[in-house]
């Protein structure tokens, strides 16, 4: 690509690791958020761009010139028309040439999840497309997970025994530079990213406390409960419905499967659970 790839998210886990990966690969990246000076301040290489999903205004100026769109829904975003899918349309009216959305494992069967319309909408676009569908992410354990990690010395979800094959997002990052690298080989494509090992949460919570050095445990609880306890960290109602929802899904196998395709367009196997907890293990250190 001759132009740079707009990059929403740009201050996010997996805009972040989208952009540090094309301007490893050389690729001019304009990383998008409300405020271009902490963008710019948390990706040295890239233009930083204002850009607010709220407001249709900023999507022509951050748009214009624009070879590439890399696309993520924030968690706070529930109505996509308005945001997500008003940017597709201005990407669509400026020509851009290629667009990359990270989804969510069975978002094109799954109408609850909000990225469902959003894949629905781009597929009847006339852009050119690729969609990412990532299953549970690895960094869930710095965000969603951490407060009960580090305050309580546990893991709370209604996910049962249910597995996880955790994906590191800097593989995302990877998956989206190569697409972006060649676009035509991965128009129209949909592809299901997972991790390399499907592990359920006592796993996941020994791994940690080996690592840590202290014992996390595992609680199970229901998902009436849950949806309360995230409600209760001050996330949105709707926000913590979704996630209520994609956890309950562990229960049914609906992120255990161990997929093969992102092994097989990287070329090597993606990065371990473990991985990610040794060499981010400082994020779940207590106060004492």
């Amino acid at each position: 690509m001759s132009g740079p790839v707009l990059v929403v998210g740009a201050s996010g886990n997996i805009g972040g690791s989208v952009a540090r990966a094309l301007i490893h690969a050389g690729v001019p990246v304009r990383a998008a958020g409300t405020d271009p000076a902490a963008v710019a301040r948390a990706l040295p290489g890239a233009q930083s761009v204002h850009l607010d999903l709220l407001d249709p205004t900023t999507f022509a100026p951050a748009l214009q010139g624009a070879d590439g769109l890399f696309l993520v829904r924030p968690p706070a975003i529930a109505k996509v028309g308005p945001t997500l899918n008003a940017l597709l349309d201005a990407a669509a009216r400026a020509q851009v040439g290629h667009v990359v959305f990270s989804s969510v494992t069975g978002a094109d069967t799954n109408r609850v999840v909000p990225h469902h319309r959003v894949e629905t909408h781009l597929a009847g676009s006339s852009l050119s497309w690729t969609i990412l569908r990532p299953g549970f992410f690895a960094q869930n354990l710095a965000d969603a997970y951490r407060t009960d990690i580090v305050r309580d010395d546990r893991i709370i979800l209604p996910s049962g025994q249910g597995r996880a094959a955790f994906i590191d997002v800097r593989d995302i990052g990877d998956v989206a530079a190569l697409v972006f690298a060649d676009p035509v080989t991965h128009r129209g494509a949909g592809y299901t990213l997972t991790g390399p090992q499907a592990l359920d949460f006592e796993q996941v919570a020994a791994l940690l406390s080996d690592e840590l050095g202290r014992r996390i445990r595992y609680e199970p609880t229901t998902a009436l409960r849950y949806l309360r306890h995230v409600h209760s960290q001050g996330r949105p109602w709707v926000q913590a419905v979704v996630q209520t929802v994609l956890h309950t899904g562990l229960r049914r196998g609906q992120a255990e499967r161990v997929d093969p395709t992102l092994e097989r367009l990287l070329g090597r196997s993606g990065r371990t659970l473990t991985q990610y907890v040794h060499d981010n293990r400082d994020l779940w250190a207590t106060a004492s």
